[in-house]
Formats: structure tokens, sequence, C-alpha cells
């Protein structure tokens, strides 16, 4: 369950949203089956958009969206690969929840926002993202596209890492 994202582990600086856009394309590229990333930053990180370059690298129907309403969208493959689930765990207040939408975790990629301390109950392994950003920086993670002049596309610090634990529903 290694899959090839161990060669990106550590620590990233993505210039620009069309870089951290390129980024999750490489990312998905590398990634297969049974994989879950738990996505951790805050408001406009650009998670959304890291999310969206996983789902082009996968080759899966889109447009990937912020599940925010809907808590999970499955994308399936156009290429024959593993579905990608697209999960945002903001409004979840426990693994419980995250069961109840019964995520087939074995044969697809699973993709959680704000998932830290709730989607660990999905896999033994898995892959922890941070995405850290400049105060005040925005890149559209709420879905809105706001007044360009206000949003300010400044560098982001991504953190990839192995983590694992116990399988436990909190």
């Amino acid at each position: 369950m290694t899959g090839g994202l161990a060669a990106l582990a550590g620590t990233h600086v993505i210039e620009t949203s069309e870089d951290m856009h390129a980024f999750g394309v490489r990312v998905g590229g590398m990634l297969r089956a049974g994989d879950l990333l738990v996505l951790t930053g805050p408001l406009g990180a650009g998670k959304t958009t890291f999310t969206r370059g996983i789902g082009e690298g996968l080759g899966v129907r889109g447009p990937v969206q912020s599940p925010t309403f809907v808590i999970a969208r499955t994308h399936p493959s156009l290429v024959d690969g593993p579905p990608l689930v697209h999960v945002d765990a903001y409004r979840l207040g426990s693994g419980l929840e995250l069961d109840d939408l019964d995520i087939d975790a074995d044969r697809s990629v699973v993709v959680v926002e704000w998932g830290r301390g709730i989607a660990e109950s999905l896999r033994e392994q898995w892959w922890d993202i941070e995405i850290e950003r400049p105060t005040g920086a925005a890149d559209g993670d709420t879905g809105d596209t706001g007044d360009a002049s206000e949003e300010r596309d400044e560098p982001r610090r991504v953190t990839i890492s192995r983590a694992s634990g116990p399988v436990s529903i909190p």
C-alpha cells in the first residue's frame, strides 16, 4: 500500500494555484486503489485545487468540486483505473459518521479534506498531506471565485508524510 507517492514524501513549495493543480496531477498519476490521502490546511490553502489535479492525474470523470454540502462525491474512472472518492469531513463529528458513508476504500483512491482525526478509521496506513498558506491568501477552496483583485496567488508549503495506526472508529 505504499505506492509511488513515497517518492514525494517531504515538503514542497508550490508557487501558484496552477502549480498546485499540476502537482496534484503528478500525485494522481502515482496513486492506486486503496490509497487514502488526508488533506489538512486552512480555507483557501488549495486542498480542492490539489484534488482537482489528482482527479485529472487519475483520469476520472469530473468536474472535481468541493463536496462541502454533499459530504462525498465519487468520480468514476474514464481510463479503467480506480474511482476517486472525494470527501469533505468538515461537518462530520466522528469516524462513525464517515463509516456511515460506506466508502469502498479498498477499490478507490480516497481523498478526505478536513479529515485529520476522523479519516484514519478507513485504513491502517494513509498519506497525511498538510497544505500551509500565507495568512490572507485564497485560491477557491470554498468554490467561490470571488473578486480576482482580492485573491493572492502565493506560495504554499505541501508536506507529504506516511502515517499509520490502528483502525478504530471514534
